[in-house]
């Protein structure tokens, strides 16, 4: 059995008494969604992780989002949980395209590999993560394939060469001689 919405609001009530930065908190069925300035991301999640009521000890997941026409571009996502409580909570933080946020390394172990697909995928630096190394692309990929403004064919073709026995990566090559372009509209009668 879960948690009942009621006990969800009341923990939603303490947490934005309790947390530094608190810009809004918002309740779903299941968990608590807290958007917090960056600023206090690390001593927030130092205050979750070891507050003898609360104990989020665990950290599941960081997914970052990409909003393009933001100012802030960037969101963070931290997924917490309380295996006391038995809750989960999302604490959210925003960055520009050319900022970098606070690494939770010191806090929590875990978040290192997390860190880096955020990094590989969105190019949101972490810092005092000293690996961001790529881990879902080649070391060789050009940029960051989940920002909106990624090309959705990429930069690059792979394949693998017979002759080389090697992947080769060659610059991408789209030819316009075989497509077709009808430029008339639907709706006008032919």
């Amino acid at each position: 059995m879960g948690v009942i919405k009621k006990d969800l609001v009341n923990l939603s009530v303490y947490l934005s008494r309790l947390l530094l930065g608190v810009k809004s908190v918002v309740v779903h069925e299941s968990f608590i969604c807290i958007e917090i300035d960056k600023k206090y991301l690390v001593l927030n999640s130092k205050l979750l992780k070891n507050s003898t009521e609360l104990k989020f000890t665990s950290l599941m997941d960081i997914w970052g989002l990409d909003f393009p026409e933001r100012k802030q571009r960037f969101q963070i996502n931290y997924l917490f949980l309380s295996l006391k409580l038995g809750v989960r909570i999302i604490l959210r933080t925003s960055v520009k395209e050319f900022e970098g946020v606070s690494s939770l390394l010191p806090v929590f172990n875990s978040s290192g590999w997390l860190e880096r697909e955020v990094w590989d995928m969105y190019g949101v630096v972490f810092f005092e993560n000293n690996d961001l190394r790529r881990i879902l692309t080649d070391y060789g990929f050009d940029g960051h394939p989940l920002r909106k403004d990624f090309p959705l064919s990429g930069f690059m073709e792979v394949r693998y060469d017979d002759l080389e026995k090697r992947v080769v990566y060659e610059p991408l090559e789209t030819s316009q001689e075989y497509r077709i372009f009808n430029f008339k509209s639907p709706w006008e009668k032919l």
